[in-house]
């Protein structure tokens, strides 16, 4: 199973995507509680800001779009993950 984050907006408006395959990870079971712990029907929402990043997330059936500035708690937590993830695979 996928997890993907793809980020759009900014000054520039460059789109940017980290996916994570939770079955390659080492930590399977964290990656499932914290996707099974974000609200996904109940998520913050917000206006879209000028020149603010917007955040797609995907896993599974499930979708969010969210404004930066509603990115957190645990949908902070993920972001981060991935990106940080995504990162350490592609300095190996």
């Amino acid at each position: 199973m996928n997890v993907s984050v793809t980020r759009s907006g900014g000054f520039a408006g460059l789109r940017r995507t980290w996916v994570v395959v939770i079955d390659d990870q080492p930590d399977t079971e964290s990656w499932r509680d914290l996707l099974e712990r974000l609200p996904w029907d109940n998520r913050p929402r917000g206006a879209r800001e000028p020149d603010r990043y917007s955040y797609e997330i995907r896993y599974s059936h499930h979708h969010a779009t969210l404004p930066e500035q509603q990115l957190t708690g645990p949908w902070r937590e993920l972001v981060d993950r991935v990106r940080n993830t995504e990162a350490d695979s592609t300095a190996s």
